[in-house]
């Protein structure tokens, strides 16, 4: 099973104002595809955070690496540039930048 990262996506509306967390240690753009479905582009600077999810997360980092831990539960696992990892809607996980910076892209639901 190959993996391509996605490089661009058209025909979107895209959200001019940045969601900002963190002071400003993750941003991101929320993107709506003309077929309804959700995604955000961001950035991710060296630290740690916890997300809380409402639905179901694909997290495909483009660039960078990080490690992550979904629930707070279990070991830490690595993630580099043309990987991704799911998060369970309802549920949480734990990402940690510690040099660079990681984008990435979020789809949802």
């Amino acid at each position: 099973m190959s993996y391509q990262a996605p490089e661009r996506f058209t025909e979107v509306t895209v959200t001019c104002k940045a969601n900002i967390y963190f002071d400003g240690k993750v941003v991101s753009h929320s993107l709506l595809l003309a077929d309804g479905r959700k995604k955000s582009l961001g950035l991710i600077y060296p630290g740690q955070f916890t997300f809380n999810t409402e639905a179901p997360e694909k997290m495909e980092i483009i660039a960078g690496n990080c490690r992550v831990r979904i629930g707070g539960q279990g070991d830490w696992i690595g993630f580099s540039a043309g990987t991704w990892f799911d998060v369970p809607g309802q549920s949480s996980f734990d990402i940690e930048v510690t040099e660079g910076i990681t984008e990435y892209v979020c789809s949802f639901g």
